[in-house]
Order: C-alpha cells, then structure tokens, then sequence
C-alpha cells in the first residue's frame, strides 16, 4: 500500500490537470543508483505495461512495477511548503539508510548499485 497525504494528492492532481495526455497517471517506482544503492522514480506516464501493478490512491491512478513494488510497500508521500518553494518528501519504511537528499536508499537485505561518488 502506498500512502499519499491530501497535500500531496492536491498537488499531483494539480499538476496532472496541466498535462497534455488527459490520460496520464502517476508512475512510481525504483531504479539502481544514486548515492545509497536505489533511487527513487516519480513522475506522470500514459504508457501502461505488462508488469504493472494499479492502485487508485486519493482518487488518482498510481501505477507501481512489480519489480519496484516490494520497495515501495509502506511508502508515504507528502508535499511541503518551504518559504517560496516547496517539494515532495518521502517517508520509506523499508529503507535501512536514505542519503542527504533523500531521493536515494538501501534496504536491509538489498544494497542496490550506488552511482559513482558524488552522484546523487
């Protein structure tokens, strides 16, 4: 299960009503790299796949990958305010470590592959 606040699910739903493709979705999944091992992947798609898991999470279409799924299990999502700007957070409650910029993480029995120094 993955968690998205109401801040955060007005904020997607604002920025997916921008989009061109009326039939875009949140994708959301994990790829090797960064500086911890995994890095997280977060953004709007309309190509669907074979290995494709769908969740309607606050009223919007979240699709996960299979192989990203058992990373993401637990995951919350939040939006924060921050003077003139603001970003996502992501709260994992399989990630063992997490980098300073929070877009990376290791889980305790998966290390992942890190990017090369300095890449995060």
């Amino acid at each position: 299960m993955i968690n998205i606040s109401d801040t955060a699910s007005d904020k997607l739903k604002e920025m997916l009503s921008e989009q061109e493709t009326p039939d875009m979705f949140l994708r959301l999944g994990v790829q090797p790299g960064g500086c911890s091992g995994f890095s997280y992947a977060m953004g709007f798609d309309d190509a669907e796949a074979e290995n494709d898991i769908y969740m309607n999470v606050n009223d919007m279409k979240i699709v996960v990958d299979k192989e990203s799924i058992i990373y993401l299990d637990g995951l919350e999502i939040d939006f924060e305010e921050s003077g003139m700007s603001g970003g996502f957070t992501i709260n994992n409650p399989n990630a063992s470590a997490t980098c300073g910029c929070g877009s990376s993480f290791r889980t305790a029995l998966d290390a992942g592959k890190p990017a090369a120094e300095g890449e995060c």
